[in-house]
């Protein structure tokens, strides 16, 4: 019983320190939320929503992908172990979750979008430091200075090149002048995201490789950038079109 409860009121240093971004992130795009045109009856909503949704979401993935091991112990299901729980399919379940709260209330998709950028660049950095505080997401083994040493070798501190990442993302997007143009904002964060897991990636250690050697994650990142490059240009197109007066 004593350790249920020291497990259950100390959470790993991880699960911290996303908690941690979280909340930073909730109450810095707060005070931007209403350029956007979205309410912050609205946009808490969407994020109070979202994050039952990730925390449901995360372990009923992980629990489908490793389904045959709980069918042995179904009681693992509702197991503290936070290590039971799946990001990518966690955040799938939110944006799902979030895009049918803002199609029932009739909101702008961009406009939304627009107005959480800066929470989830928030929470990218906090992901950062969370892989580092777990030894998660490590990078290869190398012979530089900086190099750290991580499951019995020195190796790139992939996690501290993903924190400066997303930190000086974060940076850029804070300090950049309010572009009213909706769409441009999250598209330029995801762009400069999916930019710099291209280039990280190449350092990490535990990706899994496709086809004949090919880099899973940095295959994702250049589809991703590209499709925000695409996504970009026909806002831009847009925006420009809706200025010229029809004749």
């Amino acid at each position: 019983m004593l350790t249920f409860f020291r497990n259950l009121f100390s959470p790993p240093r991880h699960i911290i320190l996303l908690s941690t971004a979280l909340l930073i992130g909730l109450s810095l795009y707060e005070k931007r939320a209403e350029r956007h045109g979205i309410s912050k009856k609205d946009i808490n909503n969407i994020t109070f929503y979202g994050f039952i949704a990730f925390i449901i979401g995360g372990r009923i993935s992980f629990v489908l992908q490793n389904l045959p091991a709980f069918l042995k112990s179904p009681l693992g299901i509702i197991s503290i172990n936070l290590d039971i729980f799946d990001p990518l399919g966690a955040a799938a379940v939110a944006f799902i979750v979030a895009m049918i709260y803002v199609q029932r209330r009739e909101l702008s998709f961009w406009h939304t979008i627009d107005a959480l950028t800066h929470f989830f660049a928030i929470l990218s950095i906090g992901l950062g430091l969370s892989h580092l505080a777990a030894g998660t997401a490590f990078g290869k083994e190398t012979y530089l200075s900086w190099g750290i040493n991580l499951w019995n070798a020195t190796r790139h501190p992939t996690q501290i090149y993903e924190t400066l990442a997303s930190l000086l993302t974060f940076s850029l997007l804070w300090f950049k002048k309010h572009d009213p143009r909706p769409g441009i904002l999250f598209l330029t964060f995801a762009a400069l995201t999916a930019g710099s897991q291209l280039f990280i990636q190449a350092f990490r250690g535990d990706s899994m490789l496709i086809l004949n050697n090919i880099n899973q994650e940095q295959a994702i990142a250049l589809v991703a950038l590209a499709v925000c490059f695409v996504s970009l240009e026909l806002r831009f197109k847009q925006f420009t079109q809706d200025k010229i007066p029809p004749k």
